[in-house]
């Protein structure tokens, strides 16, 4: 397979990232396809929670397809999905399991699955949860990219019988993503929606230590907050950010904080798009901890892991200008040399070329496997 590919994506959403984290990821990737000379189809099931909170309802970068069930799709995009060099199916799409069935049913060339949230993915199966994702549908899959990397990979083969486990980590769009020169409004600032699981940490790190620096600017960014939660009256909060705000909100924060969910630090490796935005901003970081975060970024060379409140409080109040630019810094030439949108494609489109054609009549759906 040589040349431009054609790519077809069935994802939860493009159009809107109100509530989720998947609409950043794609169009950062899309983005990189586009730039990189390759053509994409983005297949999103049209709900009214998206569809009354678009924010990019018409991409110039890819044909973007509304559907309102997997019927439609069939019946209208089944030519589409046949031709397509590679079809990949994302997690928390609308009906996945159906969606599944029916698209490997068509016989696409190759068939892939983006989980952007695998460690929740492989919870929700051990609960029997089938959301999206059947267990008995991971052998189906010539590879299955994860969010997650590390151990996760292994674990996916070996117990979840996937064909090929590849990390295929989230990315920033840094045309979009870069600092924009504006004032500090804000000594902290934290960008995400609700979670009851990250929760505690929110109010570890943000929260008590706004409380104990009450002469220091907050916020935090994001809906679904519940309305008991008791905010100091130094921690402003937005309720959306659109992405085209977000690099203003990064560009305005001395540091800004990354909270990660329990299932990803129990998985680690499990990088949350807003490190490679907020480091593509030029803001430092201050982030929980979780195996696998050295990796990409060198602790108190390009960010700053704090475990306790102390530890938030500390980077607050000593450190100088010289060093916090520093930090920031060495952050985004990180960044910029291993997670654009641009590089996340180009090792997509390798690993698609290394698959075969399907030569299959009919793609088998094994039984589950036991773990």
């Amino acid at each position: 397979m040589t040349g431009s590919l054609n790519i077809v994506i069935l994802g939860l959403s493009l159009s809107s990232s109100w509530g989720n984290g998947h609409a950043t990821t794609y169009r950062a990737l899309i983005r990189g396809l586009d730039a990189e000379g390759h053509r994409v189809s983005f297949l999103e099931r049209d709900v009214p929670w998206y569809a009354s909170n678009r924010d990019l309802p018409k991409p110039d970068f890819c044909r973007l397809i509304y559907y309102s069930d997997i019927g439609e799709v069939i019946e209208n995009h089944a030519g589409l999905i046949r031709a397509a060099d590679a079809v990949i199916v994302g997690s928390y799409v609308p009906t996945g399991v159906t969606v599944i069935d029916a698209v490997a049913a068509l016989q696409p060339r190759r068939l892939c699955f983006y989980d952007i949230d695998t460690p929740v993915t492989l919870a929700k199966l051990d609960r029997n949860d089938e959301e999206y994702l059947a267990r008995r549908q991971l052998p189906v899959f010539d590879t299955y990219f994860s969010f997650s990397g590390g151990e996760v990979l292994t674990k996916l083969e070996r117990c979840y019988g996937a064909r090929r486990a590849l990390a295929l980590y989230c990315s920033v769009d840094a045309s979009r993503y870069r600092a924009t020169g504006e004032a500090f409004d804000w000594d902290l600032g934290y960008l995400g929606t609700y979670s009851p699981d990250r929760q505690p940490t929110l109010e570890r790190l943000l929260i008590e230590p706004a409380r104990r620096l009450p002469h220091l600017n907050f916020a935090v960014a994001g809906p679904q907050y519940p309305e008991h939660i008791a905010w100091p009256s130094n921690v402003e909060r937005i309720e959306h950010l659109p992405p085209a705000d977000h690099a203003s909100f990064y560009s305005r924060q001395r540091f800004t904080l990354n909270v990660t969910r329990s299932d990803m630090i129990a998985a680690g490796w499990s990088p949350s798009v807003r490190l490679f935005e907020a480091a593509a901003c030029g803001t430092p970081i201050i982030s929980d901890a979780w195996r696998g975060l050295e990796e990409l970024f060198c602790e108190n060379r390009s960010i700053i892991i704090a475990r306790r409140s102390e530890d938030v409080v500390a980077a607050l109040t000593t450190m100088n200008p010289t060093d916090r630019r520093a930090l920031a810094s060495a952050a985004q030439a990180t960044v910029m040399q291993r997670h654009t949108g641009e590089v996340r494609a180009r090792e997509l489109v390798l690993a698609l070329r290394e698959l075969p054609e399907a030569v299959n009549d009919i793609r088998s759906t094994p039984q589950p496997i036991s773990v």
